[in-house]
């Protein structure tokens, strides 16, 4: 059967007009106010904005520094073995040319050797330092 226009009263879908906003839940307001939840929450909050700011830019920063340092290590430990190289085949490969009193001339051409290098790479750290190539002055 159909009801006819006003023979039966529906019950509104919403809040009748006028009421104001549904009631919140008490429990929630509760927790909000709550000393204990707002202090771990507190705590949470600093303990991410510290390991966000401060902890992973120095594991960031030492693992830099490890491949650095291990780069620097590898690069020594191959200079000084390329050194070693040069000095062996200048004593074996001259002959008796570098000789008798002449002996100490391997070691000397080893040591300039080194020394260059040495300097060639301290103007470009220096040069990377001040952000462009060493200006002669």
């Amino acid at each position: 059967m159909v009801a006819a226009s006003g023979d039966e009263t529906r019950p509104p879908d919403g809040p009748p007009a006028g009421a104001g906003a549904p009631e919140t839940d008490t429990a929630s307001q509760g927790a909000l106010t709550d000393p204990a939840t707002a202090l771990t929450e507190l705590r949470d909050v600093v303990l991410a904005y510290f390991r966000q700011e401060a902890v992973d830019p120095l594991k960031r920063l030492v693992a830099w520094l490890g491949f650095g340092i291990l780069g620097g290590v590898f690069v020594c430990t191959g200079l000084v073995l390329l050194a070693l190289a040069a000095l062996r085949a200048l004593q074996t490969e001259t002959g008796g040319h570098l000789a008798g009193t002449l002996s100490w001339t391997p070691y000397a051409i080893v040591l300039a050797g080194v020394l260059v290098v040495f300097l060639f790479a301290r103007s470009a750290a220096r040069a990377r330092r001040r952000g462009g190539p060493e200006e002669e002055k």
